[in-house]
């Protein structure tokens, strides 16, 4: 199990790299634009290749950044009932979305994506856009992006499964200003918390 948790933390270190450097493609997007307003309102001249890189950073941004974003746990999730529910059920809910949802659909982007930015970067394709760019240089992004987030999706599996054997700190509610033995030793007063619980609830059913 320890060797699965260096993983993770390697792979959470990875994906906080990413995350923080990304912020510089969503600045060069704004500024390209902002040069590009100029440019067309002074000297009355553009270029589709102005529009193109603008949303090719911004492509990169948002499918780079994904694993950074499950990391920080900032994908939109409706917790209507999941709020309701315990953490360890909570914990195996996103046990199972993370194995038989997240790494499933990865993994057929990568199988369908990969092939793909083959065939453009060997054909050399260009945007039918006059003035366009060449394509395959977006192309990149999905599966980098994609294998970013698969990775992160294993990296919170692991945590998941170290909680639940009480080898881990809640990975859903680890307060930033907690070292890890102090996180691990909340998630096992929790852990305990919850025992007690059940079994005042078990002897009260008797």
């Amino acid at each position: 199990m320890q060797a699965l948790l260096a993983f993770s933390r390697a792979v959470d270190r990875l994906n906080a790299f990413v995350g923080r450097y990304c912020i510089w493609l969503i600045f060069a997007a704004t500024l390209i634009s902002a040069a590009n307003a100029v440019v067309r309102k002074t000297f009355n001249y553009s270029s589709n290749a102005f529009l193109e890189v603008q949303w090719y950073l911004f492509a990169w941004s948002f499918l780079v950044a994904a694993g950074y974003t499950l990391l920080q746990r900032e994908h939109v999730r409706i917790d209507v009932l999941n709020s309701r529910l315990s953490k360890r059920t909570q914990v195996w809910i996103d046990i199972v979305g993370f194995a038989l949802f997240l790494t499933p659909v990865c993994i057929l982007v990568l199988w369908l994506g990969v092939p793909m930015l083959i065939t453009r970067f060997e054909s050399g394709e260009v945007s039918g856009n006059p003035g366009g760019l060449i394509r395959w240089p977006v192309w990149v992004a999905l599966p980098l992006g994609f294998t970013l987030l698969m990775l992160q999706g294993w990296s919170e599996l692991i945590k998941r499964v170290a909680f639940l054997r009480g080898q881990g700190p809640d990975p859903m509610g680890r307060l930033s200003n907690q070292s890890d033995e102090e996180a691990l030793v909340e998630a096992l007063r929790v852990q305990q918390a919850e025992k007690d619980q059940q079994a005042a609830s078990g002897a009260a059913a008797r």
